[in-house]
């Protein structure tokens, strides 16, 4: 309200293409402090959520043809991207200390780009180890690849500090970083940001002004103000405490309902985590079935570009009061149970109370 009220004429026109200035000097701080990451206002580009920071960052570094490594499992919309771009996806497996470097290599040495969420893998929630993230950084630097890094929840740990960012590791200028508010605030905000190595800043004010000129004034100034008064920080602290408080509350109720029976992935950050699923689901079948329970699960399977080696759910817990887990856990159970060919499988195993 306070910006409706003083609004100024120059407030009306188009703004610069990498955004507010004053915003971008506060993300900059931000991400110094909270991320370690190594930029400058001049690298940092506002734009609308992360999804448009993956679509600029294909039409500058990605030709039709080109090869793009994935996360296998991975986050479908960065795959869109991929496929839009005509390029060809290499879906690169992930294991207990995130992608795969060497069988990304096996599979299609001189990609153009790998796409990875090191710090909380979408979906999988596995965090990219230390030595993961040097052989990366060493196959960017001897092909000539580039690394676009989705940090889109770090924000949110709760068993130990934050990871650094990848980026802050790159001596070489290889790593192309994006966030977003999405996650800390409200996804309608459609406000993210990308830090960008400085030989290709040119290159991607161009394509954002061939796109769209420049992000919105309003809600950029609002924001600024937002971070530099303090109020950002108090309240991730804030939302840090009560997801905790979420997460605990499904996790305990997982295990009081299943005991070991169903493996529980992710849970040490971020606002969702993986249930993985006996062979014999199916869980398109289970999401659905759920669905008409009017409870939301969302399946694990469609986010390999293959065949999936797991079947799972991926449970957000981000809207779910702590009360209201234990039983939407026991519908779940009840949605498992009611699959005749594993109930036995299910129920004969001991729960952990």
């Amino acid at each position: 309200m306070r910006h409706c009220r003083n609004t100024r004429a120059t407030d009306l026109h188009y703004g610069p293409a990498l955004g507010l200035e004053a915003l971008r000097d506060a993300v900059c701080t931000y991400l110094r402090t909270s991320r370690a990451v190594r930029c400058d206002p001049q690298q940092v580009m506002i734009v609308s959520g992360s999804q448009q920071a993956l679509e600029i960052s294909a039409r500058v570094l990605l030709d039709p043809g080109d090869a793009a490594w994935l996360e296998e499992p991975g986050y479908w919309l960065a795959r869109s991207v991929i496929a839009a771009s005509g390029c060809r996806p290499i879906p690169v497996p992930v294991d207990k200390d995130g992608l795969n470097v060497s069988a990304g290599i096996k599979l299609w040495r001189r990609a153009r780009v790998a796409y990875v969420t090191p710090s909380h893998q979408y979906p999988l929630g596995v965090t990219m180890s230390a030595s993961r993230r040097f052989q990366l950084h060493e196959w960017a630097q001897g092909t000539g690849s580039w690394i676009i890094e989705d940090d889109y929840d770090s924000e949110y740990r709760y068993e130990n500090m934050p990871i650094a960012s990848l980026q802050g590791l790159d001596h070489n200028s290889r790593v192309i970083y994006i966030g977003t508010f999405s996650k800390t605030l409200f996804p309608s905000l459609r406000l993210g940001y990308v830090v960008i190595p400085t030989d290709l800043v040119e290159r991607f004010m161009v394509v954002r002004q061939a796109m769209d000129v420049s992000p919105a004034h309003l809600y950029q100034a609002v924001l600024n103000d937002f971070m530099r008064e303090g109020h950002f920080a108090r309240h991730i602290r804030r939302m840090r405490i009560l997801y905790g408080e979420r997460r605990t509350a499904l996790v305990g109720a997982i295990v009081k309902e299943f005991g070991s029976s169903l493996e529980v992935l992710g849970a040490e950050a971020g606002m969702h985590l993986v249930v993985t699923l006996p062979k014999r689901f199916r869980d398109q079948e289970v999401a659905a079935s759920g669905a008409r329970k009017r409870l939301w699960l969302w399946p694990l399977s469609p986010s390999y570009i293959g065949e999936a080696s797991r079947h799972g759910l991926i449970l957000g817990f981000g809207n779910t009061r702590p009360a209201e887990m234990p039983q939407a856990v026991r519908q779940l159970k009840g949605i498992l149970l009611s699959w005749k060919s594993i109930a036995t499988k299910v129920t004969e195993r001991p729960s952990r109370n």
